[in-house]
């Protein structure tokens, strides 16, 4: 009999390398797994790359894992707030990597990955910065009916740690409100989802 919930949150992340990309759900504060998150902290695990709409908010939650220094790159749509002094402080150090993705983009590669698609082109970022890839290298670019597009690859994650209001023993997840975010796609697009219910 199919039964994918185990014993505390310890156990469900016990499996997570090190260098491992962790996409996080949540969006500020709606929907992160700081539950989760937690007890990565209480592993080993570090080098991590992690996929998350923002850098962290405070102290708690995605920024303690930045402070403790387990994550060596950051993927994100919104990595500085008035509250995130700790990945700017990471950041102006020098201790970590940033790529910066519009909001849209992130939710579309991290989509792509889970649905399959190779890559796909998109207007946004087009004559920007966001034009070019991490190494500084321009992106493939193309003009389709009239408009310039940029060529984006998916977001694929070894795990995707999400937060969801309900679940059962075979792994169906359902969302309160804004909380859904990009815990959905997260979970199409890692090869193994960690979810905590309220």
């Amino acid at each position: 009999m199919i039964d994918k919930i185990v014993e505390n949150m310890q156990a469900a992340v016990a499996g997570i390398q090190n260098g491992a990309t962790i996409m996080i759900g949540g969006f500020g504060g709606a929907g992160m797994p700081n539950s989760l998150i937690e007890a990565l902290l209480d592993t080993d695990a570090r080098d991590l790359t992690v996929v998350n709409n923002n850098a962290g908010n405070g102290e708690t939650g995605l920024a303690a894992l930045l402070k403790a220094g387990r994550v060596r790159r950051i993927l994100c749509s919104f990595p500085r707030q008035s509250d995130s002094h700790v990945f700017d402080g990471l950041y102006r150090a020098g201790k970590i990597e940033l790529e910066l993705v519009p909001q849209g983009n992130l939710a579309e590669r991290i989509r792509a990955a889970g649905a399959g698609i190779g890559a796909f082109f998109t207007p946004t970022g087009f004559g920007t910065e966001l034009a070019k890839n991490p190494d500084g290298s321009p992106k493939e670019t193309r003009r389709i009916n009239g408009r310039d597009h940029v060529l984006e690859y998916p977001i694929h994650g070894d795990v995707a740690l999400i937060r969801a209001e309900r679940g059962d023993r075979w792994g169906n997840l359902s969302y309160r409100m804004a909380a859904r975010n990009f815990g959905p796609v997260m979970a199409m697009a890692a090869r193994c989802t960690v979810a905590s219910v309220h």
